[in-house]
């Protein structure tokens, strides 16, 4: 398949990276130039190319940039009739997005995380879901949002991933202060436990009385982080 991106950010290099040992031809924009640079090295499915010509050569094309910039930068640009649109944008819907790419269909949003490089990451999308299934279905987990709603509320929600690394990492120099070195333990303890279970039925495992776990999170209940904790994420939402 002919695959473009316009803006070769971070996320867009991830997504880069997690597709172009697929066989497709990837041509990516040269803004964000040392990103687009570094995948065409690095993969020989990778070219990069000006934003027209990344157009010209693709037949679902992926849209990176800032929501602020996008307008301008995507009236510019001529779309075909046939081309599937999808953007990692959550600030532009699709209504707004239909007209600033016409005649090509906007299809979805979708909103990837850095893990797709790999992957086993999961996607939240909103819209057709088809292309972006066909496409990262096979290694990732696509989360379907049924409204904007839901999304707005799922991006707040994904957002406790910054304070669950920051308290394993609070975790891995406390043990660093001791002597020991033990991020890599934590960061599999926590990953494949919360891949293994439900939260509710590994909770209710980790609640030995008296035990190490229980006493913990007795601890931080009685500091007031679960109310921290869903202040913010109000504050997020509103």
């Amino acid at each position: 398949m002919r695959l473009g991106f316009i803006g070769t950010g971070t996320i867009a290099s991830a997504v880069v990276q997690g597709l172009a040992d697929q066989d497709h031809a990837i041509t990516v924009s040269e803004r964000g130039a040392a990103q687009s640079r570094a995948l065409a090295a690095r993969f020989d499915t990778v070219r990069v190319a000006a934003n027209q010509a990344v157009i010209d050569s693709s037949d679902t094309v992926f849209v990176a940039l800032l929501p602020d910039a996008a307008p301008d930068i995507l009236r510019a640009l001529v779309f075909r009739a046939d081309q599937v649109v999808i953007s990692f944008m959550a600030g532009i819907g699709l209504a707004q997005l239909a007209p600033l790419i016409a005649p090509a269909r906007a299809a979805a949003i979708m909103l990837p995380f850095p893990g797709i490089a790999r992957g086993g990451s999961p996607i939240l999308v909103l819209g057709d879901r088809a292309p972006v299934d066909a496409l990262f279905g096979p290694r990732n987990q696509v989360f379907a949002m049924r409204d904007a709603a839901e999304l707005d509320a799922f991006l707040c929600a994904q957002a406790v991933l910054s304070p669950a690394a920051a308290l394993v990492g609070t975790a891995a120099e406390w043990l660093a202060r001791r002597g020991y070195q033990g991020e890599e333990f934590l960061r599999h303890l926590v990953g494949s436990s919360l891949l293994d279970s439900p939260t509710a039925p590994l909770l209710d495992a980790l609640n030995t009385a008296g035990g190490y776990n229980q006493r913990l999170r007795h601890h931080m209940d009685q500091a007031g982080q679960p109310q921290t904790l869903l202040g913010g994420l109000d504050a997020l939402e509103g």
